[in-house]
């Protein structure tokens, strides 16, 4: 994805309104805004979603991403829909032929039957295999629904609401998000993804849109990819550099400010 500059590109900013439904601090609030503020003109906000998948079919590409790469998960979820008429066939098909289906993904072998498992599951609990029903629930009663059957965890959760067309608005966190989010210090340096999840949510306004905090996840994770990398980050051309603990050690104190 190609960066934009200007702040013409970032639209109306979201109102700047405490969350009320878990409280933040607020000087970690102020932060978490002002990230936003910073990274939504760089990365070109509103950023267009990148899937319009149902609900369902975003839970397999979610479950087909994990520890994976975007281009290798993307082939293997293509591959299922050219192998298969619909999520119920690949549900009943063998667990080596999916197996071998999405045999470019990490751990194929686990992801096979755990797939299968969560939409039988989902047929057993729902009695039809489909999640277009999570439209009618809160986005708590939704990733709690979900979150009930082994094998989906926050992460995935948060995908199937916003990234799908639920369009809930859910914030999810992936390892660049995670990564910026503890470097720049909004959570701490033993805070896992998963428990990452109503933390940095809590932090932005309750009130804020779908696509408001879907923007929120692109730009801390194009942000983790462009500049802070996991390993040689480029702290002395980051526009979070003043608001980043790390980036200042690392750069013995310039940009403090």
């Amino acid at each position: 994805m190609a960066l934009a500059s200007g702040h013409d590109l970032a639209g109306p900013r979201p109102r700047r309104t405490r969350p009320s439904h878990h409280p933040a601090d607020s000087a970690l609030h102020d932060k978490a805004l002002e990230i936003h503020a910073r990274l939504c003109p760089v990365y070109g906000c509103p950023i267009p979603y990148f899937h319009s998948l149902d609900p369902l079919s975003e839970l397999v590409s979610s479950l087909l991403s994990h520890r994976t790469r975007n281009a290798d998960s993307g082939r293997a979820f293509k591959a299922l829909r050219a192998r298969y008429p619909d999520w119920a066939a690949m549900r009943d098909a063998p667990v080596a032929e999916i197996e071998a289906t999405i045999a470019g993904v990490t751990w194929p072998e686990l992801k096979a039957p755990r797939i299968q498992a969560v939409l039988r599951a989902i047929a057993e609990h729902q009695g039809a295999l489909s999640l277009d029903f999570l439209k009618d629930l809160s986005v708590e009663e939704a990733r709690a629904w979900l979150e009930a059957i082994p094998g989906i965890g926050p992460k995935t959760s948060a995908a199937v609401l916003s990234f799908s067309l639920l369009r809930m608005p859910a914030l999810p966190v992936d390892s660049h998000h995670h990564r910026v989010a503890q470097r720049t210090g909004l959570i701490g340096p033993k805070v896992d993804v998963g428990p990452s999840h109503p933390i940095l949510r809590a932090q932005l306004p309750a009130d804020w849109s779908a696509q408001a905090l879907y923007d929120n996840h692109e730009i801390l994770m194009l942000h983790g990819q462009a500049i802070c990398h996991p390993r040689a980050p480029a702290c002395a051309t980051c526009l979070l550099l003043d608001l980043c603990p790390t980036g200042q050690a690392r750069m013995g104190g310039s940009g403090a400010a």
